[in-house]
């Protein structure tokens, strides 16, 4: 216990660059999914190649991989960025076809009725998507979309090699100075993503029944 105490303010710093870490990636992937969603959809062949080729690439390319890109070639490249901005970047392009896919299933369940009776009234697709469509199938997805967040919450370690000093890199550096205290910062790194990853799982559970009710 004297290692977390006396390390306390190491631990809320890797806290910190783990929850910015998902905050900012989480939101960029929710806003990219969306647009390759909407891409899926569309009534464009070279659009939806383009969302399709996207989506399987980023979805079976191991997240080391995509993090060494960003972190490793871009600079090789010319990339000035730093490389909390590259981990957040690969976060990202790595989570967004995840958001994607979970969104394609909850528009493949909105009733084919919607859209046509959108199109009998004039909308375009942009308007049948944003006004009839995505609404319906973001209250069908909120389960698969925090689980999406929670592995998120958990991905944000891969960042931890690749100079970002997040949660499990100070886990790592604590653990090798205090060998005999192990168990015990291993033990207080998994209470620091439980007090994430827990109020994400009520909260989904929550909105679920509240969105449930509305439809």
């Amino acid at each position: 216990m004297n290692a977390i105490i006396e390390n306390l303010p190491r631990f809320l710093d890797g806290f910190g660059m783990t929850l910015l870490l998902l905050v900012v990636s989480g939101t960029g992937a929710l806003v990219l999914g969306t647009v390759v969603a909407a891409m899926r959809i569309a009534p464009v062949p070279s659009l939806n190649g383009f969302a399709a080729f996207y989506t399987e690439t980023l979805r079976n390319t191991p997240l080391t991989l995509v993090l060494f890109f960003c972190a490793i070639i871009l600079p090789y490249l010319g990339s000035t960025l730093p490389y909390l901005a590259c981990a957040i970047i690969g976060l990202t392009l790595y989570t967004s076809p995840f958001v994607a896919e979970a969104l394609r299933s909850g528009i493949n369940g909105v009733p084919v009725g919607q859209a046509e009776a959108a199109r009998s009234l004039g909308l375009g697709f942009r308007q049948s998507v944003t006004l009839i469509i995505f609404p319906q199938a973001f209250r069908m997805v909120i389960p698969p979309l925090i689980n999406v967040l929670i592995a998120l919450t958990k991905n944000t370690s891969v960042a931890g090699g690749f100079f970002v000093v997040e949660l499990f890199t100070v886990a790592k550096e604590l653990s090798n100075a205090n060998g005999n205290a192990v168990i015990a910062i291993l033990l207080a790194i998994a209470a620091f993503y439980l007090v994430v990853t827990i109020p994400l799982g009520i909260l989904s559970g929550r909105l679920e029944r509240r969105l449930v009710v509305q439809r």
